[in-house]
């Protein structure tokens, strides 16, 4: 049994769960944990869902929006164990129905390579003529 919850004010055994999961999609390289930082991305987003089993956290995603024109999902992961069971499905669809009960019905997302099969069946497209961008600094 696999529950979606919202997760608001993480716990420190919830903080070292999703830094795992950070870890293993490739986003952040193991090491030293930032509690704080993790407490910081849960609070500052608009909506931050975890899928539970009774193993603990198995996947995440989670939104970020202004509250009132656009909302971009991203962070949605699952443990490699646990792919290919609906799990990342049931993040997703917790996240939009959330924004759309909040009244943002713009919700974008960047389809990291590869994934794009996956969000086409939950409703998402190419965005034509756009191309996502990055500035990043060290």
């Amino acid at each position: 049994m696999v529950d979606i919850a919202f997760l608001t004010q993480p716990s420190t055994d919830e903080v070292n769960q999703i830094y795992r999961l950070y870890c293993e999609a490739g986003w952040w390289t193991s090491g030293v944990a930032d509690p704080a930082l993790i407490r910081r991305i849960i609070s500052g987003s608009h909506c931050f869902v975890i899928a539970v089993n009774p193993d603990g956290i198995i996947g995440m995603g989670r939104a970020i929006s202004d509250g009132a024109s656009d909302a971009y999902i991203q962070d949605v992961t699952v443990l490699d164990g646990q792919r290919g069971k609906g799990i990342g499905k049931k993040i997703v669809q917790k996240l939009v129905l959330r924004l759309e009960s909040d009244g943002l019905t713009w919700i974008g997302l960047i389809a990291e390579r590869g994934s794009q099969n996956f969000y086409k069946p939950l409703g998402f497209e190419s965005m034509p003529d756009a191309r996502p961008m990055l500035l990043e600094r060290s």
